[in-house]
């Protein structure tokens, strides 16, 4: 490839994509032709969810916790392929107990994944975005406007991360960059040590946010559709 060519390639950056949502989002993203930088704490994993892609992808092992690595990531990404297009930020975590329960070890590794890891994720990629316009997804989740017993850190990070969005999406517009929150109910990932299994059918499936990613790319450019919440449509009855 050519650096002509590789400059006029579409790209994308995904956090937390060796597995479920992150994983389905760049897998989609790869199949309508981007070329993908996958992110995850875990080299192991993320270099074989990047082999499995194939078409360009490349697996990254990073935390994003770490802006410094975020950065670095981001960089190398823009330096292999020209540029960067969308950027989804996905990576989290999850610890539930009370508020008196939860440790704060706990507290601080939800915020710092889920809330501060965002910030950096958007932070290290504005400028590249900005070169080109662009789209950053943020993957919340309805526990961001529906708190519950038990979620005081997931709880806290969702509600601050649709904050962050929202101010996102805001300040970025103008550089024709578009900020869309997206908010699943239940999906069926391995997400919190979870296995999806075939009880998991009635839920939201990550290739349904995949396919949602690729619809709201192809809406027209004077459309932004800034926040989408989006549920099971038939869950279990109580």
């Amino acid at each position: 490839m050519t650096q002509q060519e590789t400059s006029l390639r579409s790209s994308a950056f995904v956090t937390g994509a060796s597995k479920g949502i992150g994983f389905a989002v760049a897998q989609a993203l790869a199949g309508a032709g981007y070329a993908v930088t996958l992110t995850s704490r875990h080299q192991d994993e993320v270099e074989a969810a990047a082999r499995q892609i194939g078409q360009d992808a490349r697996g990254v092992q990073c935390d994003v916790r770490d802006p410094r690595a975020l950065q670095a990531a981001v960089d190398a990404h823009v330096a292999a392929f020209g540029g960067l297009d969308v950027l989804f930020v996905n990576a989290g975590v999850g610890h539930f107990a009370s508020a008196e329960d939860l440790t704060t070890e706990q507290w601080q590794e939800v915020i710092d994944t889920n809330l501060s890891g965002a910030f950096y994720t958007v932070k290290a990629a504005i400028p590249a975005l900005k070169r080109r316009g662009g789209y950053i997804f943020t993957l919340s989740s309805l526990a961001g406007k529906n708190p519950f017993a038990g979620g005081a850190a997931y709880n806290a990070s969702k509600f601050g991360l649709n904050g962050l969005s929202e101010v996102l999406m805001l300040d970025l517009r103008q550089y024709g960059i578009k900020v869309t929150q997206i908010m699943p109910g239940s999906v069926a990932t391995f997400f919190n040590g979870h296995t999806p299994s075939e009880a998991d059918a009635w839920k939201i499936q990550p290739e349904d946010i995949a396919q949602l990613t690729l619809d709201l790319l192809n809406m027209p450019a004077r459309t932004l559709p800034s926040r989408v919440e989006v549920r099971p449509s038939r869950p279990p009855q109580k």
